[in-house]
């Protein structure tokens, strides 16, 4: 009879182990995941381009629930991010854990290359960076028998060499070991062992439409690999997958959970109202079978989807984000500022957020006054209160749907000679354009952006209690195919000043985020 119940439990274990997967499970721009366990801990990381703070790091139990803990490149003695776009900055960067040490290693493109910073606990204090020799981007480490090798892409090419965990130093040339399969930019190089055979898996096709995961394998870490028969390992660009709202399947990290069972993190995009991307490269899951000796399989063989039948691991929920800001205290580290931020142009106080005017607009991209948080959800309302009663004729301040420099909307008060001017300007590659605007009366306005995934639409209030529908627009837009960059959009609120006196401030007394 005990045998009989326990065998009963079990089944009924067994059952509540099967869910719905909901992919993405990072939503929003962030891109270029890789994850290590440490005990029953998850750790990731993803890339953080001309962000600052940079690269995200995420805590989880599960794989599925995660929880932002903080960001590895907090200083900027760690991240200088003089002139970068989304184009430049922190590329693919590579969380590991060895012997009570966690270690991070990633390239700042246009600010010094490859790099690594280490810590004993992954909410920091991280060290300052350890610069490495080897370049190419998406660096990644293996630590086997006292010995720690890079990996990355020079030329084109995955190359390994060893180095030094504490200096950086190169201790052997870089060695050639493969170069994928034949797609384009083979990168985002991460190295394995089981069962006796080291496995590479790299990213090629570029990260776009073509994006697509191939591993190969060896009996020795140098080589020669032998590609998988079976490549591509994942990618949604497939007869199979071609319908699916998921595209650009790629750069993803394996990891083993304590049960035995193996999952793959990796990036992909979703698209809405047609063949456009606009909330970035997501991190997403898939289950990993991979028996003794054998290939690894991905999700049985089949192409991602946003809901998936999958045995998970038990389910923990974590805190989220908050969704509303007074700035009666300091912000969480979801909070994001363009390049490395002047402190004198950011003050809480007194629950209101003031930013001083920055002579450079959003446009310029010379560490412009503007602060956001990534958008995570298709279906969104932004909200704020604004008061731009310090100001001078052409100064504006506002809310701004950010890509890129060249690729956003902004929804603001302009400064004339005698009133103020509600907008939504566009600045979107070549053309700069005000898309609407009127005169308003006073120096007070409630602003709010609303999204359904395939239009945003602006309207604002003079009193905070009846909104005025003003403006809509496409989604796409500001999507990575009609503006570029490797990013997603970040809505948050900047200031600018025309002239040079240090005189124009908007205040905002809160910020409302929330997700449907």
């Amino acid at each position: 009879m005990r045998k009989a119940l326990l065998t009963f439990v079990v089944f009924l274990l067994t059952l509540t182990a099967w869910a719905q997967l909901r992919n993405p499970v990072i939503p929003g721009y962030h891109p270029d995941p890789s994850v290590c366990r440490v005990g029953d801990d998850f750790y990731l990381v993803n890339s953080s381009f001309q962000y600052f703070p940079g690269v995200p790091i995420y805590h989880s139990k599960d794989l599925v629930n995660w929880e932002l803990i903080g960001n590895v490149l907090d200083r900027e003695s760690q991240l200088p991010l003089k002139g970068a776009t989304s184009w430049l900055g922190i590329y693919a960067p590579t969380i590991r854990y060895h012997e009570g040490t966690y270690y991070m290693i990633t390239t700042n493109v246009g600010n010094g290359g490859n790099f690594m910073v280490t810590a004993k606990d992954p909410q920091g204090p991280w060290s300052e960076p350890i610069w490495l020799e080897q370049q190419g981007i998406d660096p990644s480490l293996w630590f086997e028998n006292g010995k720690c090798y890079m990996v990355s892409n020079p030329d084109n090419t995955i190359t390994l060499c060893e180095i030094d965990p504490v200096t950086g130093k190169q201790l052997t040339p870089g060695k050639a070991l493969w170069q994928g399969t034949g797609g384009r930019y083979p990168e985002g190089p991460h190295l394995y062992k089981k069962d006796g055979w080291y496995y590479l898996l790299i990213s090629e096709g570029g990260t776009e439409l073509a994006h697509r995961l191939t591993i190969a394998r060896s009996r020795k870490i140098d080589g020669p690999y032998v590609a998988n028969p079976n490549n591509p390992l994942l990618t949604n660009c497939s007869m199979a997958g071609q319908g699916m709202q998921i595209q650009g399947t790629g750069h993803g990290d394996f990891v083993q959970a304590k049960d035995g069972s193996w999952w793959i993190v990796f990036l992909a995009y979703r698209n809405f109202g047609g063949s456009y991307h606009h909330l970035g490269r997501e991190t997403y899951l898939a289950p990993v079978e991979w028996a003794k000796g054998q290939w690894p399989v991905v999700n049985g063989g089949h192409p991602v989807d946003t809901v998936m039948e999958v045995r998970t691991l038990p389910q923990v929920p974590m805190q989220k984000k908050a969704d509303y800001y007074d700035f009666t205290k300091p912000l969480g580290p979801e909070w994001v500022y363009i390049q490395n931020p002047d402190s004198a142009n950011y003050r809480i106080e007194n629950g209101l957020l003031r930013l001083r005017g920055s002579n450079s607009s959003l446009t310029k991209n010379e560490r412009p006054t503007f602060i956001g948080r990534r958008q995570e959800s298709a279906k969104v309302l932004v909200e704020t209160h604004l008061n731009f009663s310090e100001s001078a004729t052409d100064d504006q301040a506002g809310l701004s749907v950010y890509q890129i420099n060249d690729g956003h909307v902004d929804f603001c008060l302009q400064a004339r000679k005698a009133r103020m001017c509600i907008a939504v300007k566009a600045s979107l590659k070549s053309i700069e354009t005000v898309l609407a605007a009127d005169e308003i009366d006073g120096f007070e306005v409630w602003l709010r952006i609303k999204s359904d995934g395939e239009t945003y639409d602006f309207e604002y209030s003079l009193d905070g209690k009846e909104y005025t529908p003003y403006y809509k627009m496409s989604c796409s837009l500001v999507s990575t195919e009609v503006v570029g960059g490797f990013t997603g959009v970040v809505i948050g609120m900047y200031a600018y000043q025309k002239g040079n006196d240090g005189a124009t401030f908007a205040d905002f007394d809160y910020f409302k985020y929330e997700e449907e």
